[in-house]
Order: structure tokens, then sequence, then C-alpha cells
């Protein structure tokens, strides 16, 4: 699938034997504003697409002056490449560049939409284009891991004989995702996700193509960024939004939420005494109140309410409410809901009542409940950081080659049988998300943390 489209850069196609040249007046009269017209359809993301390697972003290691691909470039040695990284993160754009600047005819097909019939004609004309120009080809090949192996083997004869350079592009871990024949004649590139300088570049240059600036305040803008997770061209959708908006006031994080989010629906009206009996049973619990529980559960029960629901509700309520304060309160509810379901109705019913009172009696922390909370709302927010690489599984040389486990400690070989290490991502500050309270087992439990964050700080540099 050849892209003429993009013929000017890469070199135009050398004209069909047994057909003469089109001559001047058979041309089509061209129309001045048909450019200006096409450009306006094309999306932001592809109008700002770089026009060379130095306008790429959030890739200096690659591209920068002492980057792998810049040295190979002023090498003139252009080996097949696999680009590892994920969407939005410039891999088709830099095949495309690296194509113009080395002066190779560029060939992009995607393993979504093809097939082997595919594959071959472009090998064919890859092959042709060779013995008639002397020129290679640089055959960009989109979700290269989305072939099966026997495709990704017929690459394998057209990449040694150098009838085309294979740049291939995926979001996949190339160990896994492509076969060691393929990746033994490739060398793998890892492309970062864009950090937070990167995004605010290319959110600069969408302002400067417009001719203004976003309506967005401080707040609102890193927002925007932090919604795009890396993702340059996400951001640039998102601000292809933004600018079609009337004009307003500024938008800060709330208001930016209402324009590229939309809310779910979260409340049921027609059920509300359903969703009124099982919040007071909730509620009971949560207070210790065995009695109000034991009233609220059999009115629901008298009400012809299923138990199967109580029961998934009570084996919530004990992971929510009750947690690590009483670690035996969660396998208990699942006792209690299998107890039913092998038993049934009204023998059943016995379990989940003794489970209402051993949980209103149990002593109570939502540290965990609170602890996941934050951590989901703190995942939102740092988006795709990658672990530290010592923590990273390393079962393939490449991860190895790489920094994957370098320099992890095993913690059953230190004399605490605790190593302290940092697990979070290099990129942020560590979070305190569990606070255990000082009820039940959580008492013995916080000695133990508090112990340990000692040893971790004494640690520290």
């Amino acid at each position: 699938m050849r892209d003429d489209s993009n013929a000017d850069l890469f070199g135009a196609p050398p004209p069909r034997q047994g057909k003469a040249p089109v001559q001047a007046h058979q041309q089509r009269p061209t129309v001045s504003a048909a450019p200006e017209m096409a450009r306006q359809t094309q999306p932001l993301a592809d109008r700002l697409r770089p026009r060379q390697l130095s306008e790429v972003v959030g890739q200096d290691h690659l591209l920068g002056p002492t980057g792998l691909l810049a040295q190979m470039l002023r090498r003139n040695t252009l080996p097949s490449l696999i680009l590892w990284g994920g969407p939005g993160c410039g891999k088709t754009t830099i095949a495309r560049l690296l194509a113009r600047e080395a002066k190779l005819r560029f060939e992009q097909i995607s393993a979504v939409f093809s097939g082997v019939a595919d594959l071959k004609k472009a090998f064919e004309t890859a092959s042709r284009f060779q013995q008639e120009t002397g020129r290679g080809t640089l055959l960009f090949v989109d979700e290269i891991h989305r072939f099966n192996r026997a495709q990704q083997d017929g690459f394998l004869p057209y990449v040694e004989r150098g009838t085309v350079i294979l740049i291939g592009a995926t979001t996949e871990n190339p160990s896994f995702a492509l076969n060691g024949a393929l990746l033994s004649r490739c060398q793998v590139l890892v492309l970062n996700r864009l950090d937070d300088a990167g995004l605010e570049k290319l959110l600069q240059r969408a302002e400067q193509e417009a001719g203004k600036a976003l309506p967005l305040t401080e707040d609102g803008r890193a927002s925007l960024r932090a919604m795009a997770d890396g993702d340059g061209r996400y951001l640039l959708n998102l601000v292809e939004q933004i600018q079609a908006l009337p004009e307003g006031e500024r938008l800060d994080t709330a208001g930016l939420a209402t324009v590229v989010a939309r809310r779910a629906v979260l409340y049921d009206k027609d059920r509300e005494e359903h969703y009124n009996l099982i919040s007071a049973l909730h509620k009971s619990l949560r207070g210790s109140d065995p009695d109000a529980g034991l009233y609220w559960f059999a009115r629901m029960l008298e009400g012809g309410e299923d138990p199967r629901y109580i029961a998934r509700r009570l084996t919530r309520f004990a992971a929510e409410d009750v947690g690590m304060a009483d670690p035996s309160a969660l396998p208990l509810a699942v006792a209690a809901w299998e107890t039913y379901e092998r038993l049934g109705s009204p023998e059943g019913e016995l379990a989940l009542a003794q489970l209402v009172v051993h949980l209103a009696t149990a002593p109570k922390s939502n540290a965990v409940y609170r602890a996941y909370n934050q951590a989901r709302k703190l995942a939102r927010e740092t988006g795709s950081l990658g672990p530290p690489h010592h923590i990273r599984n390393a079962p393939t040389k490449l991860m190895k080659s790489i920094g994957y486990g370098k320099g992890y400690e095993y913690d059953h070989d230190t004399e605490e049988g605790f190593s302290g290490q940092n697990y979070f991502p290099d990129e942020m500050e560590r979070v305190a998300l569990y606070q255990p309270t000082d009820r039940g087992q959580e008492r013995e439990i916080r000695k133990n943390l508090d112990r340990q964050a000692a040893i971790r700080a004494s640690r520290r540099p």
C-alpha cells in the first residue's frame, strides 16, 4: 500500500513504462483554495505533524545530538528497527521522517488491515523499485505484533537481503509479541511516553497554529495535560474540542471536565425503597448496632429481597467497613454466602443473620477502603508511569539489557526480612496511602509499618 500522498517527501515515483508524461495542457487547472480547504479538514494532530526530526517531542534519547537514531543517520547506517512505545508518542512520525532523511521510498501497512497478499505485494513492489532505481524502501508496519508467527517469518528474507528496511511499531512488549527470528534481525528502540514538558510544547504549537491561546486557567491547562496521559495525539484531539467551543470564560479543572468528559448516571430512582433499606442495614452495621442490623435484614427478607443480593452487600461491608481491624470478617462473609447457596431458604438465612451480628460487633476500620480510593485517584493523576527498573521482571535478554531487574534486593535475604527499597515510580514521591487505626488487629499492623518506615528512612541518602 504505497503512500503516494507523501511522494514529495520521499521522492516522486518513477514514470511507468509505456505511458507518456502528461503535458502541461492536459493537467487539471490548479485551484488555489484547495490546499487551504484540505488543511482545514485535517485533524489538528495531522496538521502539526513534525516535518523534521528535530521537531519531534519527547524522544531526545533517540533523536538528540547523541541519540542512537541521530548517530545512525550520521553514519548512513539505518538498520531494521522495532519502535516500542505507547500510543501518541511519535512512532509513525519518526518512521516517515527517517525515510526522508535516509532518502528511502516510504511504504506503510497496518497489521490490523493487511494479510499475506498485502505483504507479498509490498515486497514485490520494493524489489522492483530497487532494481529500477537502486534505492531501498522503508517499510513501516504499524501494530506489527498483530501479525502471527508465520506472517512475521515472511519478513525475514526481505530484511536479510536489504530489499526493505523494516520499521515495526508496537505498543506490546516485543519480547512476547514478536518471534525471536525477527527480533534478532532488528534493533528494538524504546520510545518514551510524552512527559509534562513535551505535552506543553504541543499545546504551545497548537496555540501558535490557531493564532490564539487556549481558554484555560493554569489549573485547567495542567489537567488537560494530565488527561492526555502521555499521548500527544490524544492531547491534540482534546485541544480541537476546546477550540471548537464558543468564546467565553476560561475553563478551570471542573469546567474542563464538563467539556471532555460525561458524567455517568449513578442512581436509579425507580427502586428508591430498595436502596433505602440496604442503606439502613449498612449504616446500622457501621454503627455497631446488631439489633437494628437484624431488623433491617429481616425487613428486606420479608419484602421479598433476594438473599444473594444481601449476601453480596454484606461481603462488601466486611471489606469496606471492617477491613483489617478484623481480617476474619471477609472469609466469614464468603462462608455465610456459600452456606446459603448450599442450604437454600429458609435454613440458609440463619448463616446470613450470624454474619450480620458478627459484622455489627466487629471492630471497624475503613483504612483499606480509604487507601484504595486514594490509590485510584493517584493512579489517574499520575497516568502510566512505569515501575522502577529494579523491580521489573526480566525474563528475556532484551529486557535485561535495558536495565530490568538490575539492583533488586531479595527481602528474605536481609536481616530484618525487609529491604526498604523504593517501589513507587522514580518520577513520583512516596505516598502513604494506608493509615491503619488503633482498633482491633490494626494496632499491631501500625506498629510494624512504623518500624519499617524507620528502616526505609535510614536508607535515604
